[in-house]
């Protein structure tokens, strides 16, 4: 199993928003940044954890943890040509973007802020504290997801 952190804004997919869906369950798509599609075609595998992280808003960190429960996919929104993540170039026989589903295992109490896991000296791998690094999927080692976790408790 590995673990992940997957950002996103919480006007447009919230953790609120995973919580009301049917089963807690959604796929993750709009994913269009090559190195990320590669991590969840590649690497992102069934059972793996997911920090879900809300960015660019007033309080942006980690608000809880998701699974993987559907393995990569074409993404259908890359398709169609009403949907801002429309890309002409993809075809169904060789789709260029992928997604995953992910459920809801765990909303935290109080969000882990950004500048309190920039503070933990522990925390040096993770594209969150690495400057420059912007991915919306991203890595996080096993010792960082268990700080990170006691941390949020």
């Amino acid at each position: 199993m590995q673990y992940w952190l997957f950002k996103s804004e919480p006007d447009a997919f919230g953790i609120d928003d995973l919580a009301a869906m049917p089963d807690q369950t959604e796929h993750w798509d709009g994913i269009r940044n090559y190195q990320a599609r590669n991590f969840l075609r590649d690497q992102v595998k069934l059972g793996d954890q997911v920090f879900f992280y809300h960015s660019s808003c007033k309080d942006v960190g980690i608000v809880g943890v998701a699974e993987v429960v559907r393995e990569s996919y074409p993404d259908h929104t890359q398709f169609d040509p009403e949907s801002k993540y429309y890309d002409p170039k993809s075809s169904p026989d060789n789709p260029r973007w992928m997604m995953v589903d992910i459920k809801l295992k765990q909303k935290f109490s109080k969000i882990l802020p950004l500048k309190t896991i920039k503070a933990m000296p522990e925390i040096t791998e993770i594209g969150l504290v690495k400057k420059g690094h912007r991915l919306s999927i991203m890595p996080v080692t096993d010792v960082e997801w268990n700080l990170l976790m006691e941390k949020a408790s």
